[in-house]
């Protein structure tokens, strides 16, 4: 007979979210200006209000400078906010700040579209620099 071992606490997803950080790799063609496009359509946060889950779609688009960000690691930053308290105008921006703080991206754009609540829709959008022709 096999011999199962407890549950690890926090579990193996829970300790990758809380010792994630956001990882950068050398652009591969800094001569080219070029977008990036990424979707996370799974964001959640809580109302600092009512203490009540938010959802949302983020939409990521960004011009690539010196570094491109690393999926796996936008995946656990992203959600870390699971269980934070935070306002939609206040996450959108600290996102987009830690982002480009983590890439110097030429261009970066971040568009947070939450679940309608109580027949309200809203989206928030941030952005960095300026968006080049490519």
């Amino acid at each position: 007979m096999h011999e199962q071992s407890e549950t690890q606490s926090p579990l193996y997803g829970e300790r990758a979210i809380a010792g994630s950080e956001l990882i950068c790799f050398e652009n591969p063609n800094q001569q080219r200006s070029y977008e990036i496009s990424i979707d996370l359509p799974e964001f959640t946060c809580q109302c600092p209000f009512s203490g009540y889950p938010d959802f949302a779609v983020l939409r990521l688009l960004y011009q690539p400078g010196p570094k491109v960000l690393e999926l796996k690691s936008i995946k656990l930053y992203i959600n870390s906010y699971r269980n934070k308290k935070i306002s939609h105008e206040e996450v959108a921006n600290r996102i987009l700040d830690d982002l480009v703080n983590a890439c110097n991206p030429n261009w970066m754009q971040l568009e947070a579209d939450f679940n309608p609540r109580g027949n309200v829709h809203m989206l928030v959008k941030v952005s960095h620099g300026n968006r080049r022709e490519y």
